[in-house]
């Protein structure tokens, strides 16, 4: 779950997401603002309205039809009377005040009390359209041009509703749809830089591999761009690098072989001897650097191979050679391989095995999509600050990997060399029951 949320996709979800649906949000906050705004303004407009066309016309009603006209009022959700008596006024109420702004000339507006009776629900379809407003009503004194007093029992308007009513089903679908466009926005964003990581990844196995399409936004062809040419230049680096040391140890080849043929001159054997191993050793040393040269270049073809046949094979011509090497284990499974580089890899693990720990044991399995090959030997390992140390070139443990033995130096860093360009790791450890372990990890094809 952690690794779910560093995702660079899933950030930029989240982020789109969320944004999208706070402005959403605030949006439908400030235009439902405004609705309830306009909403109340209509309604008091229409009750200010109706109230007030009803007291002009009353003003043309003769005297004697006031009192039926009055009744009548009744249809429109008020209650009217006409008062002799000055009732109390109370604080004038928003709809008394709206009422006195738009009835302007001799007609007076005020607030009143109440009355038991003035708050029946009213008649009809009126009450059961509006039954949240039984009980609701307030007490009008209003002062004709002529003199006289009406007293209304009127509804006020309705409030705007607090809340907007929102389909859950509606709801559900903006989400879905919100989801499925911030995913595709996320998506559409982080391909181009999953595909440059992958490329990099690519890059550390083969140098060699093909250079990223140049396409689609100005920002991912100039990143392309940019890592074609970080690759050319790596390329070159290498390829300068192994030029050179092929070069120097081709070159060395020539006067080895001169000094070889006439140490066969010198006649004191002692000198002779030490002389002959001298110039073994530089021959060894000049052959390991060649092999160096071809792990760091890889031009070797890649193929699908049975990776158990191979490591038979290499065990087969280790024990041929009259070392002391058994195998335990299988893969059953193929390998993405270029042959020949990859039986150096184990050649030189096993090679290692028996010359420095007298024996080298081999146990082969399959682990999680891995093919892991373990050689352990019977030696006295390694010092833990050195295990990193021993896959440099040229560098050797001095207490068993001296001259004497015969080691350059060279040959973990070959097979770690070829392990990688495999999509492979080389680990070494060493083991709790004695000896050395080194751990070769390769992809299964």
């Amino acid at each position: 779950m952690k690794a779910f949320f560093q995702s660079m996709s899933t950030r930029v979800f989240l982020v789109l997401f969320a944004g999208v649906l706070l402005t959403v949000a605030l949006t439908l906050g400030l235009s439902f603002g405004e609705r309830q705004r306009m909403v109340s303004q209509f309604r008091d407009f229409h009750a200010v309205e109706r109230v007030t066309q009803f007291v002009q016309t009353l003003e043309t009603v003769p005297s004697h039809l006031r009192a039926p006209f009055l009744d009548a009022a009744a249809g429109l959700g008020m209650q009217a009377q006409l008062v002799d008596r000055a009732e109390p006024a109370i604080e004038q109420s928003r709809l008394a005040r709206l009422l006195g702004e738009r009835m302007a000339g001799d007609y007076q507006v005020a607030s009143t009390a109440t009355r038991p009776g003035d708050c029946e629900p009213p008649p009809g379809r009126l009450a059961r359209r509006h039954p949240d407003r039984a009980g609701r009503c307030e007490a009008l004194l209003i002062t004709l041009e002529d003199g006289g007093r009406v007293r209304l029992a009127v509804l006020p308007p309705r409030p705007a509703p607090l809340a907007p009513r929102i389909d859950p089903v509606y709801a559900l679908l903006f989400l879905a749809g919100l989801g499925v466009l911030a995913a595709f926005v996320a998506r559409m964003t982080m391909r181009p830089l999953q595909h440059l990581a992958r490329a990099a990844t690519e890059l550390g196995h083969n140098i060699e591999r093909e250079p990223l399409p140049e396409k689609g936004a100005l920002e991912i062809r100039q990143a392309a761009a940019a890592f074609n040419a970080m690759q050319a230049q790596v390329r070159k680096h290498i390829r300068q690098r192994a030029h050179i040391l092929a070069a120097i140890t081709h070159d060395l080849q020539t006067p080895l072989t001169r000094m070889r043929l006439r140490l066969e001159k010198i006649e004191d054997a002692q000198l002779k001897e030490k002389l002959a191993g001298d110039v073994a050793a530089m021959q060894g040393m000049v052959r390991e650097g060649l092999e160096l040269v071809r792990s760091m270049e890889s031009t070797e073809a890649v193929q699908k191979m049975d990776l158990d046949s191979l490591i038979d094979s290499v065990c087969d011509d280790a024990s041929d050679a009259g070392q002391e090497v058994s195998k335990d284990g299988a893969t059953a499974a193929s390998v993405m391989a270029r042959p020949l580089a990859l039986r150096r890899c184990l050649g030189n693990l096993i090679d290692n095995a028996a010359k420095y720990g007298r024996r080298a044991s081999v146990r082969v399995a399959r682990e999680g999509g891995k093919a892991v090959i373990r050689i352990r030997d019977e030696g006295p390992g390694i010092p833990e600050q050195e295990i990193e140390q021993v896959f440099e070139p040229f560098y050797r443990v001095e207490s068993s990997r001296s001259r004497h033995t015969g080691g350059t130096g060279l040959g973990l860093t070959i097979a770690r060399n070829i392990a990688v360009q495999h999509g492979g790791a080389i680990q070494l450890r060493n083991h709790p029951e004695g000896g050395l372990e080194a751990t070769l990890i390769l992809p299964i094809a």
